[in-house]
């Protein structure tokens, strides 16, 4: 089937002919929190459903003969096909089917590839989003140096021939995919699922790690990754009897435009900083600010409240990083008269961070030493500035 598209897909790619009338990107959708009902397959008995501690935004549901459906709450529904067996008849239009093994996935979504690599399945992936060069993760580097991952375009301007020619047979999207909704449309034509990772919705920070289930169950390591999970939330549970310090922490960057980018006060960061025994400054921030994952505001919007913040943490996930106080005045000299400026509280998120889905809980770590004068040495993620 995929070959035969091959000659149709580069058509569309000179015509653009199938892209006409595609809708602009779906807006972020926060998923029910209601029990989700069973659901009923045709010709497959339900065994049982996966346990799930923090997660919110996805269930995987168990059936006879190794048959597994993974619902991603506010969008799809995908069932997993034995290597060996058929699609059940029957099964709903809306339902996407994934043939196993799943061993030719085009990975978009940079955050996941720490998942794959914490399970042992990096060797599900064949195509990158990511030059070798832009991995922190580092057997996914070593995998694309070697020539078993190759680069097949980033998110927004995949080589659709390479996926044809490779018979991808999975592409995971982050939610930027929303916002190329053309492109999920030509991923779809050549007859390549599509599957968008929306764990960055989770209020939780583990309950983004625990996506890695998801990926489990896909890849049928559903044992190593609760075993995984389990290890990073004993990172939680030490923290757990902790007497909140009550100093207060702004998490942010400047972005090009000169604006500052806040995180909303329902994100999982602010819900890091509270577990790691601190106040997310920002926690007041409402309205359309509780729908994002992230905030915008004014120089002078962020000076009103940040000014008192006993903790500047700036975010050089998206950013480059800042190696000293000065590095800091470049981006606005206002920042002198901040109380963490003037008592040498301010530290620095490095750019590995947004790769490090697996090891979240090292973030909360860090920061709760940085937030009791804990040793600096000891830290994954954060660095002080001076």
């Amino acid at each position: 089937m995929k070959m035969k598209l091959r000659k149709q897909v580069i058509g569309i790619l000179l015509t653009g002919s199938l892209l006409a009338g595609i809708p602009a990107a779906a807006p972020m959708q926060i998923w029910a929190s209601e029990e989700a009902e069973i659901p009923a397959l045709p010709g497959l008995t339900y065994e049982h459903k996966m346990d799930l501690t923090f997660a919110e935004g996805f269930d995987v549901y168990y059936y006879t003969d190794g048959y597994k459906l993974l619902d991603i709450h506010g969008d799809r529904q995908y069932l997993t096909i034995p290597e060996g067996k058929e699609a059940p008849e029957g099964v709903d239009d809306d339902i996407v089917l994934l043939h196993q093994p799943l061993d030719k996935i085009y990975l978009a979504a940079t955050a996941t590839m720490s998942l794959f690599d914490a399970i042992d399945a990096i060797d599900s992936i064949r195509l990158s989003a990511v030059q070798a060069s832009g991995w922190y993760i580092e057997h996914a580097a070593q995998a694309m140096e070697a020539g078993e991952i190759l680069f097949a375009g980033k998110y927004s301007e995949p080589d659709y021939e390479l996926l044809i020619n490779e018979e991808c047979d999975l592409a995971i999207e982050s939610t930027m995919i929303l916002h190329s909704p053309k492109v999920q449309e030509m991923i779809e034509a050549m007859d390549v699922p599509v599957l968008i990772d929306r764990s960055s919705y989770e209020n939780h920070p583990l309950g983004r790690t625990e996506w890695v289930k998801a990926y489990g169950a896909l890849t049928d390591r559903e044992e190593i990754a609760a075993a995984f999970f389990d290890e990073q939330a004993k990172v939680i549970d030490k923290l757990k009897d902790f007497q909140n310090t009550e100093k207060t922490v702004a998490f942010f960057y400047i972005s090009s435009d000169g604006s500052v980018v806040v995180r909303s006060p329902e994100d999982y960061v602010p819900k890091m900083i509270e577990i790691a025994g601190g106040r997310y400054i920002f926690d007041t921030l409402d309205g359309e600010a509780l729908k994002k994952s992230s905030v915008n505001l004014t120089m002078e919007e962020f000076y009103a409240t940040a000014i008192d913040a006993d903790y500047l943490v700036y975010n050089a996930t998206i950013d480059d990083p800042i190696y000293n106080i000065d590095d800091l005045y470049q981006k606005d000299v206002l920042f002198a008269d901040f109380k963490a400026v003037q008592e040498g509280n301010v530290w620095c998120a490095g750019k590995y961070l947004y790769q490090a889905t697996d090891i979240v809980g090292n973030l909360i770590t860090d920061l709760n030493l940085m937030l009791t004068d804990g040793d600096a040495a000891e830290m994954t993620f954060l660095t002080k500035i001076e």
